[in-house]
């Protein structure tokens, strides 16, 4: 049996408390990875199918966790809120802050960090942006965010390290309802998610999708073509 592409990385996951990010723990483990995980609260106890280490962080404060990022191969930006109707100017500040404007800080001190990284393959970044990137998900303010972290990603180009080799590998996950506390009526299970998540980035896609809706599976691939090929004619050398 072929061995799997994760076994003796580490892994970092934010959200790892969430159905998904416990599902994702658990699958990375037993593929032989090293997991580290982002928390808001309180660091939970080990749990022997939970990550191996708790980081506790806040949004607004991604500098502070430089020194685990650089010990890092995958980081998956899973975090979120979803305010389901609220959208009061609060909540609305909140999910941006929250659900996009961290994880791109977060994508960037990465980035900076992939750069000048000595190890052999280059590392990676996962962003879930959920199907709500450009399905309804009954969460206009939930919709709103997550489509600007999805386009955010979309038109980053490729990340190089000084040789001109890729220093870090950008995938996607596009995920359909799975049962959470957030949906408690998800169709899916967060472990069914997980598993087809590991499975299907261990083949090497850059855009992952786990939905049992089809039509997903042929406009996602699409808007994703469509975004890069307008940022790319209009896009311009880093200065």
């Amino acid at each position: 049996m072929a061995q799997s592409p994760f076994h003796g990385r580490t892994i970092g996951i934010t959200g790892a408390r969430g159905a998904l990010g416990v599902a994702l723990s658990r699958c990375f483990r037993g593929a032989g990875a090293h997991v580290i995980g982002f928390t808001h609260g309180a660091t939970p106890p080990e749990q022997t199918d939970g990550p191996h280490r708790w980081v506790s962080w806040s949004c607004g404060n991604e500098a502070s966790l430089d020194a685990d990022l650089a010990d890092i191969d995958v980081l998956v930006l899973n975090h979120g809120i979803n305010p389901q109707g609220d959208q009061s100017p609060d909540v609305i500040n909140q999910a941006l802050e929250i659900n996009t404007l961290s994880s791109w800080r977060l994508m960037q001190r990465f980035e900076a960090i992939s750069r000048t990284s000595t190890r052999g393959c280059p590392k990676e970044v996962w962003v879930n942006t959920s199907e709500a990137e450009i399905q309804p998900a009954v969460s206009p303010v939930y919709e709103l965010t997550k489509r600007m972290l999805g386009q955010l990603v979309s038109i980053r180009g490729a990340v190089l390290d000084p040789s001109g080799r890729e220093a870090l590998i950008l995938r996607k996950l596009v995920l359909g309802p799975f049962r959470s506390s957030l949906n408690p009526i998800g169709v899916m299970g967060a472990d069914f998610v997980a598993e087809q998540v590991l499975r299907q980035a261990g083949w090497g896609f850059r855009l992952v999708i786990v939905t049992p809706n089809p039509l997903t599976y042929v406009l996602m691939p699409l808007t994703e073509l469509g975004r890069r090929i307008y940022s790319q004619i209009l896009s311009r050398p880093d200065q």
